[in-house]
């Protein structure tokens, strides 16, 4: 049991990582003089969240490698549109 406790608190550590750096993301104030400094908390959180991904990863269930496998899909998306501005 203890194997599954921590497959699944990996998982919900991913998607908290996930979800938090997705939230920075539409906060984000493209025109405010904060830009500079909202964009490296965002670059933290999105590295934090592909780190506890990875973690997750590496004893991930089929339905949670796919859902972990969409979460880096959509963060690379995120890392692309602020790299395009």
């Amino acid at each position: 049991m203890p194997y599954h406790k921590d497959k699944q608190q990996a998982f919900q550590a991913a998607q908290q990582g996930f979800e938090d750096a997705q939230g920075l993301y539409a906060e984000i104030v493209r025109d405010s003089a904060s830009y500079g400094h909202q964009l490296k908390h965002l670059k933290n959180e999105v590295n934090e969240a592909f780190q506890q991904i990875e973690n997750a990863l590496e004893n991930a269930s089929e339905h949670q490698r796919a859902q972990l496998e969409r979460f880096q899909q959509d963060l690379r998306s995120i890392v692309n549109e602020v790299n395009m501005e």
